[in-house]
């Protein structure tokens, strides 16, 4: 099984250094083989990967003397891996036609040259033309390294690391745990039919007055100078922070949840669609909930617990847990269901929760719902 490991480095300013000319150096790559195959498109000439590459290779040392100080896997990686699979999907219709990168997009470089290149010990990983450089802890998975990745996020290096293990973790036994229906919102992060509730750590809302203090602060420093670089890097370090505490959230949620489950019922959200709604845009971008389900989904995999997503339009809210009656008149603000034909009185997250494990144990079926089947997904209609 294909095992990626995320690790925190610690580079010295030497190294720190080396990591970011080698991300300009992928950038410079990238973009010099766009232009190419986009000047090949004008003469109706179709450039392959492998000839841009060749082409590249032609005049890197004339025009880009600098990069001979540099790894040569990294411009091969930009050309074969990168820009291979932006134009592979542009031309199946996946996506629109590749962009140029900025100086000030993304920094990131592919570092391997292939299946075993890279050698890990310990607390540190050896990079081409780098050398050995501290991390901040060992790699979890014994295997093959096939691809590594450097990237930077605020002000972090990390490497994350794809690892062929020999031997899948030892899959613990579901039998015996509740079939747990869990239902996702704003107010609370999850619910569970258990009773059990994950608050949301609304980190953006936490952090959103320093945040634009020091957006307003960068507004008025002129672009390019010291004291211009100094507050970007301190307002990304500050969305570094936002985005730790919301995956720490999302992470120990949903280890919980997996953990007590044989069998987890979830709702479809259209997260995209959702957004639209400018009055709850922001709320909604804060929660992350898409991440959410997807941990949910890629941690039930793995230990062999099935996750039975229910339709699109299940009223889960709006239905009675108790009888089955829908609630049409139900709105938004009203956050405890009321039965006017029973009587059965319940929060309203927990009366979906418990609607989404009913949906999972199968006793009560709506339209196209899917069973994803965990170990290599596979789907079956209930």
């Amino acid at each position: 099984m294909l095992k990626t490991h995320k690790i925190a480095l610690a580079p010295n300013n030497v190294q720190a250094t080396q990591f970011a000319q080698h991300c300009g150096y992928a950038r410079v790559a990238y973009n010099h083989a766009l232009a190419d195959f986009k000047a090949g498109l004008d003469e109706k000439v179709w450039r392959s990967h492998i000839e841009l590459c060749r082409r590249f290779n032609v005049i890197k040392y004339e025009q880009y003397d600098w990069c001979k100080a540099m790894s040569q896997c990294v411009s091969k990686n930009a050309i074969y891996t990168n820009l291979n699979d932006a134009v592979s999907r542009w031309k199946s219709g996946q996506n629109r036609f590749p962009k140029f990168k900025k100086r000030s997009h993304h920094k990131s470089y592919q570092a391997d040259s292939g299946r075993g290149s890279i050698s890990v010990v310990g607390k540190r990983i050896r990079l081409p033309k780098i050398g050995w450089v501290r991390t901040f802890e060992t790699l979890r998975y014994l295997g093959t390294i096939c691809k590594v990745i450097i990237s930077k996020q605020g002000h972090r290096w990390f490497a994350s690391i794809l690892v062929d293990t020999f031997v899948d973790d030892p899959i613990p036994d579901p039998r015996g745990k509740p079939v747990v229906g869990v239902d996702v919102g704003i107010k609370h992060l999850a619910v569970t039919s258990e009773g059990q509730y994950f608050e949301n750590p609304k980190a953006l809302r936490r952090h959103e007055r320093k945040l634009k203090r020091l957006q307003r602060q960068f507004s008025r420093k002129v672009k390019g100078s010291r004291n211009w670089y100094k507050l970007k890097d301190k307002i990304a370090k500050l969305h570094y922070r936002i985005t730790c505490i919301r995956n720490d959230a999302h992470h120990k949620a949903t280890t919980a949840i997996v953990k007590g489950a044989s069998r987890i019922g979830i709702e479809s959200l259209n997260v995209a669609g959702m957004i639209t709604n400018h009055r709850l845009a922001k709320a909604l971008a804060d929660a992350s909930l898409s991440t959410f389900l997807e941990m949910l989904k890629y941690k039930s995999e793995r230990t062999d617990v099935k996750v039975v997503e229910a339709d699109r339009f299940y009223p889960s809210s709006k239905t009675c847990s108790a009888c089955g009656v829908i609630d049409s008149d139900l709105s938004l603000s009203d956050r405890t269901y009321h039965c006017s034909a029973c009587g059965h009185t319940q929060d309203r997250d927990l009366n979906a929760a418990i609607n989404l494990r009913t949906v999972a144990e199968g006793h009560s079926e709506t339209q196209n719902a899917c069973c994803f089947e965990s170990r290599f997904i596979g789907v079956e209609i209930l």
